[in-house]
């Protein structure tokens, strides 16, 4: 006779199942049983609580209650509507072992009222005789160099697009927009506060989060969230719902829901007005330029068009503040890239940049504000006159952008006006996938109906990312549009990657046809190719408490042939790496490679006898990477490259080294030599890179950034200087001072030096 027994289990009753384990597991039962039914008792009792335990597990949503009174921030957690709210815990790892529970626990609860959302965390600490790990007290500070707790927030329930909000235990704040379902753009800004209370077991915060920083769709009852800490003192990062090793810990694929006992409030209006002025003093004279002073006055603006949708405003926009790009060696035939800085063209800047690849893009916003003067050939800078965005979501599935900029003309120097406008609009399909189309359109203001005239970029895109995080890719297509016939003016291009545990496997190829010339609009480095990439890594991981973490293997593959079949660049690279559980790692390898040269080039790229046209050349060589333990207070990391050059040689060192004198900032130096030998009578060269930083905080409200840069390839020796108060909250004052030296007399080429002045003002 067989005895079946259904169970319905509710989440409050695990204890009940835990206590029928032990009396099985003890005997405990009233009943003499033989050992045959004392033994199925036991395996039923511990069926039943692995029963409960996933069934708890799989309800464990988080439930968030309002509260009836006012939440002072000031990291106490005194208020009761702490202590009645439900606590998210049990935080599992995600490096270095993501089978195991925390060593330290984190305690998280959350409420809100009609206009903000509050969020608690208690970081227990069983070692707080060591010091935290803090790289300074500057906002937006690098979450890998710093102990912090972060919230993971996706608002529409897409898994896709979010935002996030970190602490650290010094009371440090950063924030950023999620995108691609596990990046974060920390250049977005936006108002909230925190405080922070440190004790002799633990540190604690509160966030308190205004609503209209979170774009959310009417009558909300729920968030798709996650909780994550870096322990980095004790290297682990964990979270409240577990995030496999192979994956970004903020990966919102492992997202849980945390439900509102009521829907969340309409926030209403947003609106933010950001004046500023400033002033500019440039001295050119021993260049045989000039000096002269120039002010200005503008303002951005960000208008809630709806909780979902927000249309940015710039009138006059001035980015004097913004961090001069890093010099490199340039040993590259092609264009460099530089990533953008401007505040204006950051925020969903993954709306409009992320389309194509990093070798094709159809939109670069910094080609916006850069001309050409007609007199003497030189790039120059180009103001804007204004720009306006329209981006966000629409309804859960679709996200729009809109953005149009206005360049201004320059008679003198034979620049004309430019107009740029881009439109993007996404629908996503199959849970996290999404469909996409771009439209870019340059068109000259004024000036006579030539082949310059306009620049028009069309384009269609499909991002698959599954539910698993496991599959990723896309496939696209883009057709360039001039105002005389081309042909072979496209692209079209798709990549697969596959990630699980142990091992990942990525396929891409990319064809960019001969007549694809966006360069005034877009990121093209080289038209005319085939391009086929293949990269694997397979990670082992050691278990236990040993020294080393993890292992694996690594393989890169690159083929370009050109348009008629021919193979102009082949590469490939094996190497092994370790990862060391203090934090240091190391990997070494050998590349091999195969250049053909459609071009006269001279690989010193100074004015050296150039190589010949159509010849060929093979190289080999053995590379290596180490870094030491991140948590010292100093650190540094090597790397270097010997072989193979062209018809010739190149040993290639970089090296920087870092002092934290925590938590006021860093001193660093960074350093790259290459020596260049290549026979008569072809050029050799040695060149240096040299770049002392240092990163200063006075306060969490004054920061001091300082770099100068010494570059024997360009014989310049650049100087940033960059003072910042934030003197409330998103509102800054800045001094910035730049010159250009001279390496060998350090006289100077030219200086400037500006002041501007920015407020938040909500309305």
């Amino acid at each position: 006779m067989a005895l079946i027994c259904v169970f319905t289990v509710a989440p409050g009753n695990r204890d009940l199942f835990g206590l029928l384990f032990a009396a099985a597991q003890t005997n405990a039962f009233p009943l003499n049983l033989p050992d045959f039914m004392t033994l199925r008792l036991r395996l039923l009792g511990s069926l039943l609580l692995v029963i409960s335990s996933v069934l708890t597990a799989r309800s464990q949503s988080l439930t968030v209650m309002p509260t009836d009174s006012l939440v002072v921030v000031d990291g106490e957690l005194t208020e009761a509507v702490w202590q009645r709210a439900t606590v998210a815990s049990d935080f599992i790892q995600n490096y270095p072992n993501d089978t195991l529970p925390a060593y330290n626990r984190t305690d998280v609860r959350m409420t809100y009222d009609h206009g903000n959302l509050y969020i608690a965390v208690v970081c227990f600490d069983k070692d707080r005789a060591k010091p935290f790990i803090a790289s300074s007290l500057k906002r937006d500070f690098e979450w890998d160099q710093n102990d912090n707790f972060t919230v993971y927030l996706d608002p529409f329930g897409d898994r896709i697009n979010g935002f996030t909000f970190n602490i650290t235990p010094l009371g440090v704040e950063r924030e950023g927009q999620m995108y691609n379902g596990e990046r974060v753009a920390s250049e977005w800004d936006n108002k909230w506060r925190s405080a922070v209370k440190v004790y002799r077991d633990r540190w604690q915060a509160e966030l308190m989060i205004p609503l209209k920083t979170i774009r959310y769709r009417k009558d909300t009852r729920y968030f798709l969230m996650n909780f994550a800490r870096h322990d980095l003192k004790n290297n682990q990062r964990t979270a409240w719902r577990r995030v496999p090793v192979a994956m970004r810990i903020s990966a919102m694929a492992f997202a849980d829901t945390v439900r509102f006992s009521t829907p969340l409030p309409n926030p209403g209006p947003n609106i933010s007005l950001i004046p500023y002025v400033s002033g500019r003093f440039v001295d050119g004279r021993n260049e045989g330029g000039s000096s002269a002073f120039k002010g200005g006055i503008g303002f951005d603006a960000k208008i809630g068009i709806t909780p979902s949708l927000n249309l940015d405003l710039t009138v006059n926009p001035d980015f004097s503040q913004v961090e001069a790009d890093q010099q490199v060696t340039n040993l590259s035939r092609f264009e460099l890239f530089y990533p953008e800085r401007r505040q204006f063209f950051i925020e969903n800047q993954d709306l409009f940049a992320n389309f194509g690849s990093d070798r094709t893009r159809p939109f670069f916003s910094r080609r916006i504000g850069i001309a050409r003067d007609t007199s003497t050939g030189v790039i120059v800078q180009n103001p804007l006159l204004y720009g306006a965005r329209l981006s966000g979501k629409v309804g859960r599935d679709w996200r729009v952008g809109l953005l149009n900029t206005q360049t201004a003309s320059q008679v003198s120097e034979g620049i004309n006006s430019q107009n740029y406008t881009v439109a993007v609009v996404q629908r996503q399909v199959f849970g996290r996938s999404n469909i996409g189309a771009i439209l870019v359109n340059r068109q000259r203001v004024g000036g006579p109906a030539d082949s310059s005239q306009f620049t028009r970029i069309g384009g269609l895109e499909y991002n698959l990312q599954t539910a698993n995080n496991r599959w990723s890719g896309k496939v696209f297509y883009q057709q360039a549009i001039k105002p005389y016939a081309l042909a072979d003016a496209r692209s079209h291009g798709a990549n697969l990657l596959y990630t699980s545990r142990n091992f990942s496997l990525e396929g891409a190829y990319e064809y960019i046809g001969k007549n694809y010339l966006i360069n005034d609009v877009g990121f093209v480095p080289r038209t005319g190719y085939w391009r086929y990439r293949v990269e694997n890594n397979t990670t082992f991981y050691v278990s236990g408490e040993r020294s080393v973490v993890s292992h694996g293997s690594y393989f890169g593959g690159l083929l370009i042939r050109n348009i008629g079949g021919q193979v102009t660049d082949r590469s490939a690279d094996y190497g092994y790496g370790l990862t060391f559980r203090n934090t240091a790692e190391g990997y070494a390898g050998y590349s091999t490679g195969y250049t053909y040269l459609f071009f006269a080039y001279d690989p010193t790229n100074s004015d050296g006898l150039a190589l010949p046209q159509n010849t060929a050349y093979r190289t080999g060589g053995a590379f290596a990477h180490f870094a030491t333990d991140k948590r010292k207070r100093l650190n540094g990391q090597i790397d270097g490259y010997s072989g193979g050059y062209f018809n010739g040689e190149n040993t290639n060192l970089s090296a920087k080294a870092q002092y934290r004198f925590q938590p006021y900032g860093t001193f660093s130096i960074a350093a790259e030599y290459n020596n260049i030998r290549l026979p008569e009578p072809y050029k050799s060269a040695e060149y240096l890179l040299l770049g002392p930083r240092a990163d200063i905080t006075f306060s969490r409200k004054v920061f001091l950034t300082t770099f100068m840069q010494f570059n024997n390839q360009t014989d310049n020796v650049n100087l940033n200087a960059r003072l910042q108060w934030r003197y409330a909250p998103v509102s800054d004052l800045f001094v910035v001072y730049q010159e250009n030296y001279l390496p060998g007399s350090f006289a100077s080429k030219n200086r400037a030096l500006v002041l501007k002045l920015s407020y938040w003002l909500n309305v």
